[in-house]
């Protein structure tokens, strides 16, 4: 296990700086944003660009600007959206809001989705596990930003439970401010939820036809425990590794909620990033993503080995 984590991790590291070198030097070969005159920010910028090679070899531009990065922590200015502002602090300003509407998402989503999952499983071919394996397959099918806009159509415009914007500011934990983060939660966990119940009600229907069901069963455990003590455990094999890899994908879908719902955190920045050609913002939220995207990945694969002990990863056995 530790030599196929080094290897993974060494692999992870190789893709990474393949994609961080295809996108510095494709965002290098588009023509510089326009500085305003006569602003005092822009001989800031201009400086900055000249330390940093732009008149120079993409080879060395990119040698200059991994040196900043791995020596000073230094990802840059922002050209256009916070202009003269250092890249890293305005991304840790804008992360807490991603990461606590993610939070609150993956906690509704888990417990709802494996409860579904689990009494479809439980009711396999009756009218209930019809119903829900339907209304799994509609959930997964349709993208988040359309359950984005049918919230704030229904709940926030008709009934006006909600408002239609995330509220301004950093006390995240306050009732007043979950409040308002009610619409984006909800946008990001119909498909999670659906998601977790696929799962669920997959890997449960095939452990409750299992040999060792019945031999639990003939041992005199009614069909309760032997779910409980037996069926779930084996399933949180997949389930458990699964979670990992929705919470990631909750990031890369929240680039579209963040921007609906105003919410002021990472991927309402990467949208801006784009829209305003601010190429350091978006170097540095493309290394973001890109980065917990891999390690998502290697996390899933190696966590298999710990929840199961015969599961070895790279064992040639």
């Amino acid at each position: 296990m530790v030599k196929y984590a080094a290897q993974r991790i060494l692999l992870m590291l190789m893709t990474l700086l393949i994609i961080t070198a295809m996108c510095f030097v494709l965002v290098r070969m588009l023509p510089p944003v326009e500085l305003p005159l006569n602003d005092p920010h822009t001989q800031v910028i201009e400086a900055r660009r000249e330390a940093q090679g732009y008149n120079k070899p993409y080879i060395v531009q990119f040698g200059i600007f991994l040196k900043n990065v791995f020596t000073k922590w230094d990802w840059g200015v922002s050209d256009k959206l916070y202009l003269g502002q250092d890249v890293a602090d305005i991304f840790m300003q804008k992360l807490p809001a991603t990461m606590v509407v993610n939070l609150y998402s993956i906690i509704l989503s888990i417990p709802i989705g494996i409860a579904l999952g689990i009494f479809a499983a439980l009711k396999k071919n009756t009218w209930i596990d019809h119903t829900i394996s339907t209304l799994t397959m509609l959930c997964i099918s349709v993208p988040s930003f359309v359950y984005a806009f049918l919230i704030q159509y229904f709940l926030s415009f008709k009934l006006g439970w909600f408002p239609f914007l995330m509220k301004a500011g950093t006390d995240y934990f306050s009732w007043s401010m979950f409040y308002s983060m009610v619409p984006v939660i909800l946008s990001l966990s119909f498909g999670v939820i659906a998601g977790f119940t696929r799962t669920t009600r997959a890997e449960l229907t095939e452990v409750l036809t299992s040999e060792f069901m019945l031999l639990a069963r003939t041992k005199g455990l009614t069909r309760a425990q032997a779910t409980v003590r037996h069926a779930l455990k084996n399933c949180m094999v997949v389930i458990l590794p699964s979670i990992f890899g929705e919470f990631i994908g909750i990031l890369g879908g929240a680039l579209i909620i963040e921007k609906i719902f105003a919410v002021p955190g990472v991927g309402n920045l990467y949208i801006n990033s784009i829209n305003a050609r601010d190429y350091p913002m978006f170097m540095m939220l493309t290394v973001f993503y890109t980065t917990i995207s891999l390690a998502a990945s290697i996390v899933v694969d190696i966590s298999y080995g710990f929840i199961d002990p015969r599961i070895r990863m790279g064992s040639k056995k």
